[in-house]
């Protein structure tokens, strides 16, 4: 099957596709790493709102994507910044979501995102208006009985003077978690507006201020989610980790390695990149449960190019690249997305993330990718 695609000065060229579809299977319990894909929502296309107002969700197609994740036996991470959290959809859709999604899969792992997103960073005065904002969602959420991953706050970000203050609003929310949470600590490469978080600039100083963090209140944290796209970064916290505290990579360059892990530790994972990776992280981490190390790389060292295309810089971004594939893979029926989303990448992305896709098996149906792929090119005239 071969489809023409333009490169980067517009030239047209035949394409061949070589892939081979990633056999599915389900990650069963008891599996070697605990594993969250990230999901993200669909946009219902139909809606009279404009992309800069309150987002509209196709709540049947993106529940089915969920159905989907948890029948591979994936966790779910909620209500993220993968979903578009605070990036088109707010803390009422949020909240929507991970009701609706407790209420269909009440048996599946889930951990939901928590935040403080419903306060504009501009209008936090103090550290009491942060942590109020952050009370206000723990105890929305935990009326559900849903499991909480603590956001990273932009409002806190705003008005936080020093490591300190991290550690009052920290010590405060955590003692009204009623089970272990998970941390998040979101680059700013994610989300410019979360410089310099947990009080300093340099990785070293904050990095001390999330291990006092954890440390203070140990009983109340499952984990931590680092996403800082920096392995080292990574694997030295993960060293320092209190025992029974894990460390869930969301560093989506170089989540092999880090999963895969050494003689001194490995991280679980929470990730957006295993949306549109759902079957291949699935089936590689039941193979690294068989002590088959080797198939594990095998599965997933091939997806990394992709990976890092549809992370790359803005960073904030990978969202379109995320969505861009499930309309490819047949989740939903058309590329529109929150926030009009779907416009922030150009077509050289996207021809390139066809490539990549199809390079590591991850078109399930090639026929239904190349005829959405040729509609997407006639949108450019191409």
């Amino acid at each position: 099957m071969k489809i023409a695609l333009p490169d980067a000065d517009g030239r047209m060229s035949d394409y061949r596709l070589t892939g081979t579809p990633i056999a599915s299977g389900r990650l069963g319990r008891g599996a070697a790493r605990v594993v969250y894909s990230a999901a993200h929502v669909v946009a219902d296309p139909f809606t009279a709102n404009d992309p800069s107002g309150r987002a509209v969700v196709d709540w049947a197609k993106t529940m089915a994507f969920r159905r989907y994740l948890h029948g591979l036996g994936l966790g779910i991470a909620e209500a993220m910044d993968t979903a578009q959290r605070g990036m088109g959809l707010d803390w009422t859709g949020a909240l929507d979501l991970i009701r609706r999604t407790r209420e269909e899969l009440p048996d599946a792992l889930v951990a939901n995102g928590c935040g403080t997103d419903h306060l504009n960073p501009a209008d936090a005065r103090s550290l009491d208006d942060v942590i109020r904002a952050y009370l206000e969602q723990v105890e929305a959420i935990q009326k559900l009985d849903a499991r909480i991953i603590l956001m990273a706050s932009r409002a806190l970000a705003r008005v936080a003077k020093g490591p300190a203050d991290y550690l009052k609003v920290y010590d405060r929310v955590l003692a009204a978690c009623d089970k272990p949470v998970i941390l998040h600590w979101l680059g700013e490469m994610f989300d410019p507006q979360l410089a310099g978080y947990w009080g300093s600039p340099r990785f070293e100083d904050a990095l001390e201020t999330a291990l006092e963090v954890i440390h203070r209140n140990q009983s109340k944290v499952d984990g931590i989610k680092i996403s800082l796209l920096d392995k080292d970064k990574e694997i030295l916290m993960r060293r320092r980790l209190p025992a029974g505290v894990r460390m869930y990579t969301g560093d989506d360059f170089n989540y092999p390695e880090l999963i895969e892990g050494d003689d001194q530790g490995f991280s679980h994972a929470l990730l957006g990149i295993f949306d549109p990776l759902a079957p291949a992280a699935a089936h590689a981490v039941g193979l690294l449960g068989q002590g088959d190390t080797a198939g594990f790389r095998a599965t997933l060292d091939p997806t990394v190019p992709l990976a890092r295309l549809i992370f790359r810089a803005p960073t904030q971004y990978y969202k379109t690249g995320v969505v861009f594939l499930a309309w490819l893979n047949g989740f939903q029926d058309h590329f529109v997305m929150l926030n009009g989303a779907q416009a922030m990448r150009p077509l050289p992305y996207f021809t390139e993330v066809f490539r990549l896709a199809d390079g590591c098996g991850l078109l399930r149906d090639p026929d239904i990718a190349v005829t959405r792929m040729k509609n997407l090119l006639a949108l450019y005239g191409a």
